[in-house]
């Protein structure tokens, strides 16, 4: 367990709707002890060590924001795709983004409708996809019962779907009704339309068989639900005039004794399919049959790298068809192949765009803050991120109604529905916990690319909203649990790429200049995946830092560069060497003397450490083998950043991707992956020495252990790391034979081999026992006067 973690305070942070650092909100109960907890939480405050705070970033940040996941912003680039393509027309039956509203003054008529053309019902009957069996079924109840509901997600093609089956029960026209009316008005609307049929006839107008009528979107909700009476009169009135009608409702409809049909759509692979061939038909050439050209066409499209990616994704139904429209100009030549490319992530921006709009259809506040949550804690426990949500949700009343209480509903929408919207799946995965391994419900996009384009999307396009997300990251910083503070931490980097200098200013400054440690990590983790993701300026910004007076913001600044070194090892260094020689020098000009910064310095080691451990470690080695002998701050930085890597791992399991021990939830993998008790620097002395390309590498690790056991200032630290070694070495042969191979190198002189011996002689074993049988094998591979030195088998 990492240090914060051990002492997590145990204050909560102060309410959403009222946090301590606001002089304007009112009073709390419980202030005086709220006060108390807060100043036993900066007595625990304690800095965390680097290497658990790159495991933690390891373990915790978003899958699209992992170290080494490759997934991140380049330019206008979200995980490899364009960000912010304005190309990319989307023409056809479907329409993605903005609405255009046309405001008409004056009374509106009391039970208006429409036609649905027959020449857009011919369209949708050519590429319309269903399993003809069950569809034919439906098709005849509703002849039978003359009224349908029709269950089904928005986007489904349910719509299509209705139209479809009045077309299959034998309506020979079909008119849409507004969507507006309660449902007690259904039967007025329908004898309303009866009378403008009577008007019809009356004008000789032609009338060839039952007229269908379909209703999308009703809205049902609890104060106007949608009853089975409602659906009797409409019947009697269907019946009556030869008609039938076919209601679409949301998931969230309210319906009294009405039994809807669950509306399955098709794959997005078939209805691409279906709308792509008819698209094919109409621009046939004329030396082949329409359908042979459609075939031969549609396969070699469908086979394209841009079509598998865009089926890869989550898209829904009208997406795809607008996509066949646009394979098809591609087709044609009359669409560039990178618009084509950049379809399937303006289609998730249109997406986005759609859930902030503020019009007649527009989400509820509290379901866009669950939004936002989402993709704050993409992947995360679903729980966690309901519960934060709605934290978020009071930040958001509070800018929207400030006079107003925050009211948050105890119970909610089903988690079901409320992911169906986010366009997002809940599945069983383990997380990881200081305590190890928890199996948990988490809840994920479809799309790996949705929660960094709605994060940009709220910073940069929606500014009222940034005081309620500011103060809600803030209150994340102060959560006790390692995932929130991470994710809090990813959400900022996000923020830091659209827009630096905002998110510097509102969030990240505010965390590096605080005397607390824990807001002080939540800065440089936000720094160091902001680096990641490409945003723009962060190492000019570390390095202003880091020769600043500020002391936190110097702290953050060397934090980070621990965390993104091994991208630039040997700049790193050089402003390591001249943060401690400032710390020396600062330290000297006090009178008397003062100590060193003891966090401070440990910081830095903690920096060295995580470099040599990293894959520069070989760039990093030979830095130090450079420089650690041209003053005592030098020398100082190298001993103890060495040492203590070599101290890391002879207790862990590491991963061979990331070299980092096991956080909490790594799977359990084959002992020969990554065995227990492997030191890791032992581990890359055996592997240099093997290898005449990196010999120089295993003498190097051996110059600087001899110059760690002859410094009286570090031998202590370094004999107990070589007591690790050998305790691991009681348990792994391969690594007795290592060990067995450095011993010799560390010993230039007489007084090096009396100290080994002794070690190993007089060492205790685990639990206090004796030495382990290995110290005494070990024994002999120590040179001693006038006796030769056994070579390892």
């Amino acid at each position: 367990m990492s240090a914060p973690d051990a002492a997590a305070p145990t204050a909560n942070p102060a309410p959403a709707g009222a946090p301590a650092s606001d002089p304007n909100a009112p009073p709390q109960q419980g202030q005086p002890q709220a006060e108390e907890q807060d100043e036993a939480a900066e007595e625990q405050d304690r800095p965390q060590d680097a290497w658990s705070s790159r495991r933690e970033l390891a373990h915790h940040a978003p899958p699209a924001l992992r170290i080494g996941s490759g997934a991140g912003f380049g330019g206008a680039l979200v995980t490899g795709d364009q960000h912010g393509v304005s190309g990319g027309r989307v023409a056809g039956d479907v329409i993605m983004g903005s609405k255009t509203e046309i405001w008409q003054l004056g009374p509106p008529a009391p039970h208006a409708s429409g036609e649905v053309p027959a020449a857009r019902l011919e369209r949708l009957a050519e590429s319309f996809v269903t399993d003809e069996g069950p569809f034919e079924a439906l098709a005849g109840r509703l002849r039978e019962e003359r009224v349908l509901v029709v269950r089904g997600a928005a986007s489904t093609g349910r719509r299509t779907a209705a139209l479809m089956l009045l077309r299959r029960a034998g309506a020979a026209s079909v008119r849409s009704l507004l969507r507006d009316r309660p449902p007690a008005e259904l039967a007025a609307q329908l004898d309303a339309e009866q009378q403008r049929a009577e008007r019809d006839r009356a004008e000789d107008a032609p009338t060839a068989g039952p007229v269908g009528y379909v209703l999308c979107d009703l809205m049902a909700d609890r104060t106007r639900p949608l009853r089975e009476p409602h659906l009797l009169a409409v019947r009697e009135r269907l019946a009556a005039h030869d008609g039938y009608l076919v209601v679409t409702v949301g998931p969230t409809a309210v319906l009294e004794e009405v039994d809807p049909v669950g509306w399955q759509p098709p794959s997005v692979a078939e209805v691409l399919t279906a709308h792509l061939t008819a698209h094919l038909r109409v621009g046939a050439p004329a030396r082949t049959t329409c359908e042979e050209y459609a075939a031969r066409e549609s396969a070699r499209l469908l086979a394209l790298p841009v079509v598998t990616g865009f089926l890869a994704r989550d898209h829904q139904l009208r997406e795809a068809a607008a996509f066949s429209s646009a394979l098809a100009r591609h087709a044609a030549g009359r669409l560039p192949e990178e618009e084509l490319d950049a379809f399937s992530l303006g289609a998730l921006e249109s997406q986005v765009r759609e859930w902030f709009e503020e019009d007649e259809a527009a989400l509820p506040l509290r379901d866009k803050a669950f939004l936002i949550s989402l993709a704050a804690f993409d992947g995360g426990p679903y729980a966690l991120t309901a519960e934060l949500s709605d934290r978020l949700y009071v930040e958001l009343l509070r800018t929207q109604r400030p006079h107003a209480a925050a009211d948050v509903p105890v119970f909610g929408t089903h988690i079901g529905k409320r992911l169906q919207l986010a366009r997002a799946e809940r599945r069983q995965a383990e997380e990881a916990t200081e305590w190890g391994p928890v199996r948990q419900w988490v809840a994920a996009f479809r799309d790996d690319r949705a929660a960094l384009v709605l994060l940009r999307e709220l910073w940069t396009g929606h500014p009222s909203a940034r005081p309620a997300l500011v103060r809600w990251l803030r209150a994340l910083a102060e959560d006790g649990r390692p995932l929130v503070r991470t994710r809090a931490a990813a959400t900022t980097a996000v923020l830091a790429h659209a827009d630096l200098p905002s998110t510097m200013a509102l969030l990240v400054e505010e965390w590096a200049a605080s005397p607390r440690y824990r807001h002080r990590m939540v800065a440089a983790n936000a720094l160091a995946l902001a680096h990641f993701v490409g945003a723009p300026n962060v190492p000019r910004v570390l390095d202003g830092w880091s020769q600043g007076e500020d002391r936190p913001m110097r702290w953050v600044a060397i934090r980070t560069h621990a965390l993104i070194g091994p991208e630039r090892p040997a700049h790193t260094l050089r402003v390591l060497r001249t943060v401690i020689r400032k710390e020396y020098e600062e330290s000297r000009r006090d009178d008397p003397p003062s100590p060193l910064d003891e966090v401070m310095v440990e910081e830095l080691a903690g920096a060295v450490e995580l470099l040599l451990l990293s894959e520069a470690r070989e760039t990093v080695l030979g830095e130090l083998l450079a420089t650690y002998e041209v003053d005592r701050p030098a020398r100082d930085l190298a001993l103890t950043g060495f040492l203590r890597a070599c101290g890391r791992g002879a207790e862990l399991r590491t991963d061979p991707e990331t070299g980092l021990g096991p956080g909490p939830g790594d799977e359990e993998r084959p002992e020969e992956e990554h065995p227990p008790g492997r030191p890791l620097v032992l581990d890359w002395y055996r592997e240099a020495a093997a290898d005449p390309a990196t010999a120089w590498a295993a003498d190097g690790l051996a110059r600087l252990w001899r110059a760690a056991l002859g410094d009286s200032s570090y031998s202590r630290t370094a004999l107990e790391v070589l007591r690790m070694w050998v305790l691991a070495a009681a348990h792994r042969q391969d690594v007795e034979w290592a060990l067995a191979a450095l011993l010799p190198a560390l010993v230039a002189k007489e007084q090096d081999a009396l100290r080994l011996a002794h070690l190993l002689r007089t060492m205790p074993g685990e639990d206090g026992a004796p030495p382990p049988p290995v110290a005494a094998r070990l024994l002999t591979v120590v040179p001693t006067a006038g006796r030769p030195v056994p070579q390892p088998r």
